[in-house]
């Protein structure tokens, strides 16, 4: 399925510890044009994550907000940190398959002895796994 897709993770002081946005293929990503529209929109969704995490037992919170045409879908791990998504069209498989397939790999991150929690991840090799995961699932 294509669209468009930013997709961040935010650590428990409300800092984004990862960010990286997709694309379909006929689209070209615009890096700087509407990323502080993004980080907003992804930071205000932060307060109904809050809320619908301590209403369900589920992690994967599906679409908690819109926004004109944007859709927030979340993600929260057992440590509380949230991963959040925001797209313009319903894919609700290929995001709950993205977020598990990050999870994981943010698990492997977490595991790292030189990793310290609740830090940006700059990773090269966690990055390119992101970049995998939403060319499968999400723009593939």
């Amino acid at each position: 399925m294509s669209g468009t897709y930013y997709f961040v993770i935010v650590g428990h002081n409300d800092n984004p510890l990862f960010e990286v946005e997709f694309s379909s293929s006929g689209r070209e990503v615009r890096k700087d044009d509407h990323r502080h529209l993004n980080q907003f929109i992804a930071h205000a969704a932060l307060d109904l994550v809050d809320e619908h995490m301590l209403r369900t037992p589920n992690m994967y919170l599906k679409i908690v907000d819109k926004f004109n045409e944007w859709f927030v879908s979340a993600f929260v791990t057992a440590s509380r940190q949230r991963f959040i998504m925001l797209h313009d069209l319903k894919n609700e498989d290929g995001i709950k398959s993205f977020f598990s397939e990050m999870y994981e790999t943010y698990i492997k991150q977490v595991m790292n002895p030189f990793y310290s929690i609740n830090t940006p991840i700059k990773s090269v090799h966690f990055e390119k796994k992101a970049q995998f995961y939403g060319r499968k699932f999400l723009t593939g």
